[in-house]
């Protein structure tokens, strides 16, 4: 057995299939299109995928990678702290921030929350399910800030203002999955979250 410094080296197969199967997923998805709409392919790359994956190669129930309702008391409490938190911040960001005006004006549209809907159900899965209860078997709590690490690169490309919390906001729907053992509450709090900007950064509210 080869050993690095000393140590042997003994790499774990799932944790690898993860890494590198979240990255090549995330990759794609900024390089193509598969459909006429985006986000139809993150629903593909990001939830269809990853449970195939863990249907057929991990040979493990999707509850285990937090496909589940979870702890549901403690999830809507922390789902409707996340919205009273988040509203102001977003109002002010969204209405003050010349350069989220430009992103998102386009966004607005009469199918908003399906397309908000749709295009997040996936990359929450990714990011508060797979990668953080796959990494969670490993490396404990410490998959909140992993899993918070490509999320916050996921994001570059957006309004700066937008990617810099991505890293603290990344580890805050993380820790929300985590107590809750669900990626569904974390999912909540961003979809209300991506559908506000757009709507108040779009020019909605005048």
């Amino acid at each position: 057995m080869r050993k690095i410094l000393g140590r042997p080296l003994k790499l774990d197969w799932r944790i690898a299939t993860l890494t590198v199967s979240s990255t090549l997923l995330i990759t794609v998805n900024f390089y193509h299109s598969f459909t006429p709409w985006k986000y139809v392919d993150r629903v593909i790359l990001f939830l269809v995928i990853p449970l195939l994956i863990t249907l057929v190669i991990f040979r493990q129930a999707p509850k285990e990678f937090g496909f589940q309702l979870g702890d549901w008391k403690i999830g809507l409490l922390l789902t409707l702290g996340g919205i009273l938190l988040m509203t102001p911040i977003i109002w002010f960001l969204g209405r003050s921030n010349p350069g989220m005006h430009d992103f998102y004006r386009p966004y607005l549209n009469a199918n908003l929350p399906l397309y908000t809907f749709l295009d997040l159900i996936g990359w929450e899965f990714i990011f508060r399910g797979w990668l953080l209860f796959g990494y969670g078997r490993k490396f404990g709590a410490e998959a909140i800030w992993l899993q918070a690490v490509p999320f916050a690169i996921a994001h570059l490309g957006k309004p700066e203002v937008e990617t810099l919390s991505t890293i603290f906001g990344g580890f805050a729907f993380g820790w929300v999955a985590w107590r809750t053992r669900s990626f569904l509450y974390p999912f909540l709090i961003h979809w209300y979250i991506a559908t506000l900007v757009i709507l108040v950064a779009g020019g909605a509210f005048g």
